[in-house]
């Protein structure tokens, strides 16, 4: 086989510009080339793939379509590597989709958008049985869509705890009421990816108990004006911190803040914010509403490949797109990034057990989540009214005595009503 690698692009961001054509050029992109000769049929195609600027800067998307070329020694493959994050992708790849990528990295949330654009493939034969076999029933419904399965997740997508131990026990991380008591905790609450982690906690339901009922719209529940008064009485709290700019990180950085919620892609400035030796890192802790303990519960979804079927060679594409979420291509993307497979066989190998970051992952989704609703009506109802009420709270607008009927206002309007 002859490879042929052409200089790496030097990135500054990891997002895509505002265009379609921004995402990249003739002049912004990386690219591979394999060949060679082997049993299967000759095919010569060219790929182009959207992927984060830090697989392209580490170099693992370049080593992946080298072992995939290796794989499939007949395909003479060119791959034109573009950059664009998997949060972007929905806004991205639906601005034209006939000239957006042939293989791109997405966020499950952007599912309907994209499907709505004709933009992502649905998975089906030996491909769709290699996506059952090696994820869970969660990872699975995270790409799923009216029981149609639209791409290969290559790990979990959401947040946990970080926390110094130096300031904190393990004890003391089980009860946010309890961490309070004795140091500072910034919690990013005016984010809505965060904030509904205090009322799912207490009964909230999301789009239904799989997150796939978008009739069933957001239930806040019983507890739900008790939350709020929850809120109330922790934007009050002189140990509550709005994380907001990175003001948490440099908190952990100076002392100032003992905890901070956040995911695997902020695991490195945790470790120079705290020193490896102090780093803890754990699921979600518990709250107490009205005298009983509930469990904090994030958002989880998954980081998936994705197909257009606008693509010129549906067949090397939908292939590569199953490789770059392989046990092997999986393995070595948690080797070179710390990302955290979702592939039930590496997640019970050694090296990811004894691995606090993916036990903190891991654990969470099973334990401290809800699944990612990723319906049109929540994404057109629930981002911005979170905002909206988070910052009420923290600004003394919603108080204890207008609790309940602030609370029936945010119901209503997350629900478009």
């Amino acid at each position: 086989m002859k490879i042929k690698k052409l200089t790496a692009l030097a990135m500054t961001t990891a997002m895509c510009a505002a265009t379609i054509f921004g995402c990249g050029g003739s002049k912004d992109k990386n690219e591979t080339t394999a060949a060679g000769n082997g049993g299967e049929e000759a095919i010569t195609a060219e790929l182009k793939v959207w992927c984060p600027a830090e697989d392209q800067e580490s170099g693992w998307i370049q080593e992946m379509a080298t072992k995939f070329g290796e794989a499939h020694p007949t395909w003479n493959i060119t791959f034109n590597y573009e950059t664009c994050s998997e949060g972007d992708a929905g806004k991205m790849v639906t601005q034209d989709p006939t000239a957006a990528a042939d293989v791109y990295f997405f966020a499950n949330d952007q599912l309907t958008s994209l499907l709505d654009s004709d933009a992502i493939a649905q998975i089906g034969g030996s491909n769709l049985d290699y996506v059952k076999e090696t994820n869970s029933e969660t990872m699975l419904a995270t790409v799923s869509k009216d029981g149609k399965v639209y791409g290969f997740p290559f790990t979990a997508n959401t947040w946990f705890m970080y926390y110094n131990k130096s300031i904190f026990s393990e004890d003391d991380v089980k009860s946010l009421d309890t961490m309070l008591s004795k140091a500072k905790v910034a919690f990013p609450i005016t984010n809505s990816w965060y904030f509904q982690a205090f009322y799912a906690a207490a009964g909230g339901v999301f789009c239904g108990a799989n997150g796939d009922d978008e009739a069933a719209g957001i239930v806040l529940g019983d507890n739900a004006t008790a939350v709020t008064k929850y809120l109330v009485g922790l934007a009050k709290n002189p140990n509550f911190v709005k994380d907001d700019a990175g003001s948490g990180m440099a908190g952990l950085g100076d002392g100032s803040i003992g905890a901070i919620f956040s995911g695997t892609w902020d695991y490195e400035n945790v470790v120079k914010a705290l020193g490896e030796e102090n780093v803890g890192i754990c699921q979600l802790p518990t709250i107490n509403v009205d005298g009983k303990d509930y469990a904090l519960k994030s958002f989880a979804g998954s980081k998936a490949i994705g197909v257009n079927p606008n693509c010129q060679n549906q067949k090397v594409a939908v292939a590569f797109a199953q490789f770059l979420a392989s046990e092997d291509a999986q393995k070595s993307h948690y080797e070179v990034r710390n990302i955290v497979p979702c592939n039930t066989k590496l997640l019970e190998s050694d090296a990811v057990k004894s691995d606090a970051l993916a036990q903190a992952q891991s654990n969470t989704v099973a334990n401290t989540a809800i699944i990612q609703p990723a319906n049109t009506t929540f994404n057109n109802n629930w981002w911005d009214n979170a905002v909206t009420m988070a910052n009420a709270i923290m600004d003394g607008t919603v108080t204890e005595d207008n609790a309940a009927d602030e609370t029936a206002k945010f119901e209503n309007a997350i629900n478009g009503r």
